[in-house]
């Protein structure tokens, strides 16, 4: 037993790690990270996407042209929300994107439209429109109000070009 003792003494501590190679491998690191990162963007190494992977004969798809489009402004529409004692604005400006065919059919409507998007407006909880999720919906809404009093196929779509809610 008294041997084992002895032994136990004359075994040398572990060494200290030192900070010496954990610092030069983060260096080592950095530096290989940094040449990776210049090869990829440079165009050193192919990369699997990108530009420049692309094929030299490789096309992009052409666009196909617009048409004939038209656009109707509603004008700005101001509603008031609300109880008069906690009364909110709601101040909306939007256009109509419609068949230039159908232009005039459209302006002849536009009261009856303006009468739709007033009521919806009316009926919608503040709430929902302090919601910024909200917009897409309140989009299609409109326009598939819109598409209702119009006729189908005479108005594209319901483009809101501001919407200020105080």
């Amino acid at each position: 037993m008294a041997d084992a003792v002895a032994e136990e003494a004359e075994v040398p501590p572990a060494p200290k790690a030192g900070g010496k190679g954990l610092i030069i491998g983060l260096a080592l690191a950095l530096v290989l990270g940094g040449a990776g990162f210049y090869a990829g963007w440079s165009g050193l190494v192919p990369l699997p996407f990108g530009p420049a992977a692309e094929a030299p004969g490789h096309e992009k798809p052409k666009l196909k042209p617009l048409g004939k489009l038209a656009f109707l402004p509603l004008g700005e529409v101001v509603i008031t929300l609300g109880t008069r004692a906690h009364a909110r604005v709601l101040k909306v400006n939007a256009e109509l994107e419609i068949a230039p065919e159908y232009e005039a059919d459209v302006i002849l409507l536009r009261p009856r439209i303006l009468d739709v998007v007033n009521t919806y407006l009316r009926a919608v909880e503040v709430a929902d429109l302090e919601n910024p999720a909200a917009m897409p919906r309140l989009r299609a809404q409109l326009l598939r109000r819109v598409q209702v009093v119009a006729g189908e196929g005479r108005v594209r779509d319901f483009l809101i070009t501001e919407f200020v809610l105080n």
